[in-house]
């Protein structure tokens, strides 16, 4: 059992005046996961509160088991053909223009997922024409075929996080790679130039200053152009221990820093999470970066 630290002054702060239930409900009618529920983020009820919420899909028990993550492990569960659908009704429903859909790991399926993940964006862009999309996935062990089938369906960014810095990926992530992960944005940048590419680290687990600059170095060599940097906090007990409260000032001036190693954006703080303020993020861009503003994918 490990204990929890006590949280500093600016990691406190009062819930939202808006109801979450709206959202709730929506989730339970067309019977959906999230990543906000199930890996249980701090910033669930903020986003349920504004009609906003990250789809999880492919069920809801992971084939992998990291040191940071609440969500369930063990055997993958059976996969339900009609959840692309219903997270297209539940989005539409919802009123989202930007749609961030994310996934257990499932190293069970032959494919691990991606023509489910593709299906998912297909059904998402049919339902909502007018709707940008972001898929958040596992690594998918840099198998380009399974890559391809997920880039196809014209997801605007492509998401994969690193999580933390190489050192510290065997304790973090033991049955993921660095390496893997790396040539997974690679592989994705290069099936769609025009397609932003986005990654991100959580602070607080021991990694170092120099580490987390050439971990930016890393993400910019294989085309990433959006890092997300958050606080990790311990979801349970089960997990690992916070080594370290990153204070607000460290991460502007790791933002900064970052920013001038040459990404396009960097979004950090306590708060940050790789989906958290997305659309926001996105736009910050401007629509002439995307993939999606020349072609419409609409095939199944």
């Amino acid at each position: 059992m490990r204990a929890f630290r006590r949280f500093p002054d600016w990691l406190r702060r009062s819930l939202p005046e808006n109801s979450s239930e709206r959202t709730y409900a929506i989730l339970n009618k067309y019977r959906l996961n999230t990543v906000c529920k199930s890996a249980m983020c701090p910033n669930c009820q903020e986003c349920y509160a504004e009609d906003t919420a990250t789809f999880m899909i492919l069920g809801n028990v992971c084939t992998r088991h990291c040191g940071f993550c609440a969500v369930r492990t063990g055997q993958g569960e059976l996969i339900r053909q009609d959840e692309p659908e219903r997270v297209a009704f539940a989005a539409k429903e919802l009123g989202l223009r930007y749609v961030v859909i994310t996934s257990v790991t499932r190293d069970d399926l032959s494919d691990e997922g991606a023509a489910h993940y593709a299906n998912t964006v297909y059904a998402v862009k049919r339902e909502i024409p007018e709707s940008r999309v972001e898929v958040l996935t596992p690594d998918f062990h840099s198998r380009e075929e399974l890559i391809r089938q997920v880039v196809e369906a014209g997801p605007e960014v492509f998401n994969h996080n690193l999580e933390t810095v190489e050192r510290l990926q065997r304790t973090v992530r033991p049955q993921a790679d660095y390496q893997c992960s790396l040539k997974t944005l690679e592989i994705a940048k290069r099936l769609g130039s025009k397609r932003i590419t986005k990654s991100g680290l959580m602070l607080g687990l021991g990694e170092t200053v120099p580490e987390i600059l050439e971990t930016g170095r890393h993400l910019l060599s294989v085309g990433v152009s959006i890092l997300t940097i958050g606080q990790y906090l311990q979801p349970n007990t089960q997990s690992l221990e916070v080594q370290e409260y990153v204070t607000p000032e460290k991460f502007r001036d790791l933002s900064r820093k970052l920013m001038a190693m040459g990404f396009e954006k960097v979004f950090g703080g306590p708060y940050v999470r790789s989906s958290y303020h997305a659309r926001e993020t996105f736009t910050d861009l401007g629509e002439e970066k995307t993939f999606g503003t020349a072609e419409t994918n609409t095939g199944a």
